[in-house]
């Protein structure tokens, strides 16, 4: 319903920011990522938003870029998974690094953001793995549409990672064949998440 908003900056809070845009102060719920990356108050700024919608419930939630905002509607859709953990996983890790959590199954690193169990982070990881075809599948695409050398799981994560943030796979694989593929997984998805940012 709102894709996003620019204005000025006129207030932050602990998971909340105030921006002003055409003379009105919208409220947005945020995560300590975004936080960190926004600009002083009374500069400009723009946030990626979401409203939250339930029954006596209406809130915006902004964030600093689209990979942090499609990992909260995936988030929100995990049952048992509401807006507050959400946000407490994304102030705790990078959207890289949550992809590469789901991708490879680590649900224990889930668990250091506040107020998230061990049972609700395998849920997290368990849910949101079935949404894309797995590692193999991953790697199967890239090795059959560009030519890669052997070791090519390095590739197979961040593939996988960024399904997991929203993209198709043909986007990541082409994405990713402008980079070196002996880089590190969080490193090729940063890369690729800056070639893809780059083409909207």
């Amino acid at each position: 319903m709102i894709y996003s908003v620019r204005g000025k900056l006129v207030l932050t809070q602990p998971n909340l920011a105030v921006v002003e845009c055409g003379g009105v102060g919208y409220k947005c719920l945020t995560s300590l990522s975004s936080q960190r990356r926004m600009p002083k108050v009374g500069e400009e700024v723009t946030l990626f938003t979401y409203l939250y919608i339930r029954e006596d419930v209406l809130d915006l939630y902004g964030f600093m870029d689209l990979s942090e905002l499609n990992c909260f509607k995936m988030l929100l859709g995990v049952s048992g998974v509401g807006p507050k953990a959400a946000l407490s996983i994304l102030s705790d890790m990078s959207p890289e690094r949550f992809a590469l959590c789901v991708a490879s199954g680590d649900s224990k690193s889930l668990t250091k953001a506040q107020g998230v169990g061990p049972k609700l982070a395998q849920r997290v990881v368990l849910e949101l793995k079935d949404k894309i075809k797995g590692l193999e599948a991953a790697q199967g695409f890239i090795q059959k549409d560009i030519p890669l050398p052997e070791d090519a799981s390095n590739l197979g994560e961040a593939i996988s990672a960024l399904v997991v943030l929203g993209y198709t796979q043909s986007e990541a694989a082409a994405a990713l064949a402008k980079l070196d593929s002996s880089l590190p997984v969080e490193k090729l998805i940063t890369g690729a998440l800056r070639h893809l940012a780059g083409q909207k």
